[in-house]
C-alpha cells in the first residue's frame, strides 16, 4: 500500500476566545474530527482550556500567538502590560483590532517580549504546547516574520507557515504586505529546519451557502504535500454576544464536524489517499531532526 500523499491538520483556532471554542475542540477531538488547536494565551477563557489540558494531556494544543482584538465589545489586553510608546495597544488598553494598525505601529520588541510571554504563559499553566501559529496573521506580516521564526526555532516547536501570502488561508488580514519580503522569510524559516505547509486553508467568512457540500469540496480538492485547516468550531452559547456578526459560521462549522455523516466522510474512505494528523508529530520530527543534527555536529 502506498503511503498518504495528501496529510491534513484538522485545526481548531481561537481556543480561549470563549467557552463554547474550548467545549467544542475537546467534543471533536473526542468524536475524531479534530486533530489539533491553539490557544489565545491574553483571552478570558484560557485558564478553562488549560485545565482541559491538564485534565486530558493527549490533546494536542499549541499558541495561538495573539496581537489584535477584534471583537467590537469583548476585548482583550497584552500580557505584558506595554507602555503606550510600544503600540501595541490602542488608547483604552486593549490590543488593536486590525492587523494593520498592528503593522504600522507596534516596537518589534514589544512585540518579542509579549509573544514569549504567551509562550511561557501556556507552559506554566501546563499545557504541552505542541506548535505555534498566528491569529489574524499579525505574527506572520513581515515587520515581525523573523522574530516568531526565532522563537520557534529556539523553542524548537513548529510554526505554522505557508510559502507565499497566495497559499495562505487569510490574506483579508495581510492587505499590502511585500509578498517577495515575506517569501524570504519563509526560506529563511526553512533553512533553519522549520515545516513549511503547502498552504492554510481558513474559514471562508464570506460563506452563504449550507455548509457541507462547500466543506466537502474544499477538502477533497485538497493537494498534494501538507495543509493545515485552520477552522473555528465553537458551541452555541457564548459566541452569540462575543461574536454576532459571524458566530453562525463558527457554530455550522461545529455542527457539521460533529455529524456522523460527516466525520464517515473524513475517516471512513469519502476522503482518498489522506491522512489527517496532529501537530504533536510535527513537534517531534522537528526535534528529532535537531537532535541529528547535534549529534553530527551540526
Amino acid at each position: 500500500m502506498t503511503a498518504p500523499i495528501r496529510r491534513v491538520v484538522i485545526h481548531a483556532d481561537d481556543l480561549g476566545m470563549s467557552h463554547g471554542a474550548n467545549m467544542a475542540f475537546a467534543e471533536l477531538c473526542a468524536f475524531g474530527t479534530c486533530t489539533s488547536g491553539s490557544v489565545m494565551v491574553p483571552c478570558p477563557w484560557f485558564v478553562e482550556l488549560a485545565a482541559m489540558a491538564g485534565a486530558a494531556p493527549a490533546l494536542d494544543i499549541g499558541v495561538h500567538l495573539t496581537l489584535t482584538s477584534e471583537m467590537s465589545g469583548y476585548r482583550w489586553r497584552p500580557l505584558t502590560r506595554p507602555p503606550a510608546s510600544a503600540g501595541l495597544t490602542d488608547a483604552d488598553g486593549f490590543f488593536h483590532p486590525d492587523t494593520a494598525t498592528v503593522r504600522a505601529r507596534a516596537d518589534r520588541e514589544a512585540v518579542r517580549v509579549e509573544l514569549e510571554a504567551q509562550i511561557d504563559q501556556a507552559l506554566a499553566a501546563g499545557i504541552d504546547v505542541t506548535h505555534l501559529d498566528d491569529h489574524m496573521g499579525a505574527v506572520l506580516a513581515p515587520e515581525f516574520l523573523d522574530i516568531t521564526v526565532d522563537i520557534a526555532c529556539r523553542r524548537r516547536l513548529p510554526l505554522v507557515l505557508c510559502p507565499s501570502l497566495s497559499d495562505y488561508g487569510g490574506p483579508h488580514n495581510m492587505v499590502g504586505a511585500d509578498d517577495d519580503r515575506f517569501r524570504r522569510g519563509i526560506a529563511r524559516a526553512a533553512a533553519q529546519g522549520l515545516r513549511v505547509f503547502d498552504r492554510i486553508v481558513e474559514t471562508d467568512w464570506s460563506r452563504t451557502g449550507a455548509a457541507e457540500p462547500i466543506y466537502r469540496a474544499m477538502i477533497a480538492g485538497l493537494g498534494e504535500g501538507t495543509s493545515f485547516l485552520a477552522l473555528h468550531f465553537t458551541r452555541p452559547g457564548d459566541i452569540e454576544a462575543i461574536d454576532p456578526e459571524g458566530y453562525r459560521l463558527r457554530t455550522e462549522e461545529h455542527a457539521l464536524f460533529s455529524s456522523p455523516e460527516f466525520r464517515a466522510f473524513l475517516r471512513d474512505g469519502g476522503v482518498q489517499g489522506m491522512e489527517f494528523v496532529g501537530m504533536r508529530q510535527f513537534r517531534e520530527e522537528l526535534r528529532q531532526n535537531g537532535r541529528q543534527h547535534a549529534g553530527q555536529g551540526v
